[in-house]
């Protein structure tokens, strides 16, 4: 018998990406059954994601949802041999190209019901109400499936251990308390001790409070949210979850983002031959319509264009950059804050020749972006990993970002440690800390002999899975039903890794000392005391 894990996220590449979440579960479900876990993945049936899926079976539910009739389409993420099952429901088949927002930016009125569907058919797989096998352990991600540990309880299906990984803490899924009852959360859990945050029913509060392990994706990260700057108003909950509480790094597909053989770039290139990266350059301006030109600096901003970004900043710093640097090209991609792309284009028609701006995303222009891209400007307000710069490191484009989040493990900063610099980290929020940062990096560039250095640096970086693997294998064990670990326990957790390892970034954090510390309020009877969130 294998162990069984049900990865439950909002999207998965290729079916639906909107962000990093989705890089990240289709390749840790890849990595899982490469060392013998049964992993699957549950997300919702977006159109998109139905037409990218391809071939499906249909699977019934016993029962109904909250949101009414469901069903489950189960097929085969293209690519992998990870089985995918999209939960497919009215609401779900309204949803376009942003499965959370509408055309203007405005989160859709019925994400409370369809979320908490999603919860509900993962706790009817668990509860043997399918024809699915019923997993070991739940792997719940982000608010999206934070309902899953609190419905399983209620349920009393203590024998499916739950994980909740936290890879953003600033989306929580918060809304009106008055939606509890249609969504299948009793009364006495409506208090600070259960699901209640500032008044409202917090789907992301009910996944740390009542999951047998919490994660996220960075040592830096983990200690960042138990601080009132960084906690988006839950480090009081996860102050008491903090025994349970991991920091699993993230890492990348190391085959897909790899420029000695990518197939979407311009010509290979590798540390010990780097000739392909000038063409990748001059395929980058051509792309996005800059003047060739070999000896330009290019540089290279590829994220969503919102405040969390530091977009506003950007935005204010680039006329700066752009004088202190005349020869600098930049090149933008992304899309998000309608306001913040209107003021980029703009950019693009003060500095035409200079800046190009791309609204949007795709997978070529993505991959030329790093492989062309001298430096990356990555600047957050907060990160709970940073896969972009990773992404950037790989291909040598140096990264310039904030000294925040996973940011802080990742990228090593040239001035503190210039043995093994990867990067340029700056403190600050501010026009002039960014151009400060930017500066930085053209020394290092100026100096062919150390930025080169920089570059076999981040090139070399360890930055697969078999590491943060072992470490999810590790909490599955942790949380499963002491019946079902060996099944974790006797699992090979060898990964083939790169040869190329500098620089230990994805240091594991230590396991936690206990599960919950308290039985719930109501639930098992005994009473607890939580800080409000």
């Amino acid at each position: 018998m294998q162990a069984r894990v049900l990865l439950v996220s909002s999207e998965a590449v290729p079916l639906v990406k909107t962000g990093g979440l989705a890089d990240v579960i289709t390749a840790l479900a890849v990595s899982l059954r490469k060392v013998g876990i049964d992993a699957s993945i549950l997300m919702p049936a977006y159109p998109e994601a139905v037409r990218n899926l391809g071939d499906t079976v249909q699977i019934g539910l016993k029962h109904g949802l909250p949101g009414g009739a469901g069903r489950l389409l189960r097929g085969t993420i293209p690519g992998t041999d990870v089985p995918a099952l999209l939960l497919d429901t009215a609401r779900f088949r309204q949803r376009g190209a942003n499965p959370y927002v509408d055309t203007d930016g405005v989160e859709f009125s019925d994400n409370a019901l369809c979320f908490a569907d999603l919860s509900h058919a993962a706790v009817a797989i668990c509860a043997g109400e399918t024809s699915l096998p019923v997993p070991h352990v739940v792997h719940a991600n982000d608010w999206h499936a934070g309902l899953i540990p609190c419905l399983l309880k209620l349920r009393g299906l203590d024998h499916v251990g739950t994980m909740l990984t936290i890879h953003n803490l600033a989306f929580q899924g918060n809304f009106a308390l008055e939606s509890a009852e249609q969504i299948g959360i009793p009364e006495h859990l409506l208090t600070g001790d259960g699901v209640e945050y500032w008044g409202k029913l917090s789907f992301l509060k009910a996944g740390i409070r009542f999951s047998d392990c919490v994660s996220t994706v960075s040592k830096n990260y983990a200690q960042e949210i138990m601080t009132p700057r960084f906690g988006c108003g839950m480090d009081g909950i996860l102050s008491f979850r903090k025994l349970d509480l991991r920091a699993i790094p993230n890492a990348i597909d190391a085959e897909l983002w790899n420029p000695a053989d990518d197939p979407l770039i311009a010509r290979n290139f590798s540390v010990g031959n780097m000739k392909g990266k000038a063409s990748c350059k001059r395929d980058l301006q051509k792309l996005f319509g800059l003047p060739i030109d070999p000896f330009a600096p290019v540089m290279g901003l590829g994220s969503r264009m919102s405040h969390q970004k530091m977009a506003d900043v950007v935005i204010e710093a680039l006329p700066g950059i752009m004088e202190r640097h005349p020869r600098l090209q930049v090149v933008i991609l992304g899309c998000g804050d309608h306001d913040y792309e209107a003021a980029f284009l703009g950019l693009a028609e003060r500095y035409r020749g200079r800046i190009a701006v791309h609204i949007g995303y795709d997978e070529r222009r993505a991959h030329a972006l790093h492989a062309g891209s001298d430096m990356l400007l990555h600047p957050t307000r907060f990160e709970p990993f940073g896969l972009t710069p990773l992404y950037a490191m790989r291909y040598g484009a140096v990264p310039i970002g904030s000294r925040v989040g996973g940011l802080v493990d990742t990228v090593c900063d040239a001035d503190l440690d210039p043995k093994h610099a990867t990067g340029v980290l700056f403190e600050g929020e501010t026009a002039a800390d960014m151009q400060h940062a930017v500066a930085r990096a053209f020394v290092l560039y100026s100096d062919t002999e150390r930025w080169q250095s920089v570059q076999r640096n981040a090139m070399s970086i360890d930055c697969d899975w078999a590491g943060p693997t072992r470490a999810y294998i590790e909490a599955y064990a942790h949380v499963a039903d002491m019946a079902v670990r060996p099944l974790f326990a006797a699992r090979p957790l060898a990964v083939e890794r790169p040869a190329a390892q500098v620089h230990a970034q994805h240091e594991r954090a230590v396991s936690p000392a206990a599960a919950i510390a308290a039985a719930l309020a109501g639930v098992v009877g005994v009473p607890v005391s939580v800080a409000a969130a």
